[in-house]
């Protein structure tokens, strides 16, 4: 099985080295950063099973960090650290997306113990959603496949990447300047075709007489439904 990636994130430079080491000596992959804007870079550019951050950095603060990256959309879990023991900042980072809360100073082992907690229970519910459904469609991640009626279909890393991303916000409409960053991997831009485009090609390839649930949401994106009403 491979290593849990981790990523840490504090302003403290000696704090970030010794919680690096801790968790590398305890079979971590371990990767630091110093501010939330280094670590949202990192975060998007790697896949982390967990992330340990600090509240308060230069830059960008942890909180703002957590936002960010849960807008992308990424659910990375993440155990917040913070000196300031206070419930407006548990309720915001709880708020927000994070999993845990731990106030310094912490014992090593009590913040040992909660990651893996937390990775005990978020890599279950990664195995149990390695499968994505929506009315007649099963896309499987691991194995790159995608059945429609339980009848296997082609589609190209493309196609199957703007599906993945239709599908994990199932009901919720999807601009078309999310889809060009997180399918193509570039900015909006003024001429937005090739997502159209591409959303024609899903359609005739999984369209049925009895379900056409991809819908174009005039002037804004795209969205996935079970139900084609």
């Amino acid at each position: 099985m491979d290593k849990p990636r981790l990523l840490i994130v504090d302003d403290e430079p000696a704090l970030c080295e010794m919680l690096s080491d801790s968790f590398r000596l305890a079979g971590y992959h371990v990767e630091t950063a110093l501010d939330g804007r280094s670590a949202l870079t990192l975060a998007k550019n790697s896949k982390f099973d967990l992330i340990i951050s600090d509240i308060n950095m230069p830059f960008m603060d942890g909180l703002e960090f957590i936002e960010r990256l849960r807008a992308v959309p990424d659910d990375t879990p993440a155990i917040m650290l913070s000196a300031r023991n206070e419930r407006p900042d548990i309720n915001s980072a709880l708020r927000i997306g994070a999993d845990d809360y731990v106030s310094k100073p912490f014992g090593l082992e009590e913040l040992s113990l909660r990651v893996a907690a937390v990775l005990r229970r978020t890599m279950k519910q990664q195995e149990s959603s390695k499968v994505l459904t929506c009315g007649p469609i099963e896309l499987h991640e691991e194995r790159h496949e995608v059945f429609v009626n339980k009848k296997l279909v082609e589609l190209s890393p493309t196609e199957f990447n703007l599906l993945k991303v239709l599908m994990l916000r199932e009901g919720k409409m999807v601009t078309k300047a999310t889809l060009l960053n997180q399918v193509w991997n570039i900015g909006f831009s003024a001429d937005a075709s090739v997502v159209s485009t591409y959303v024609s090609y899903l359609r005739k390839k999984l369209h049925t007489s009895d379900w056409q649930g991809i819908k174009t949401i005039r002037g804004l994106g795209f969205q996935i439904s079970a139900k084609s009403d």
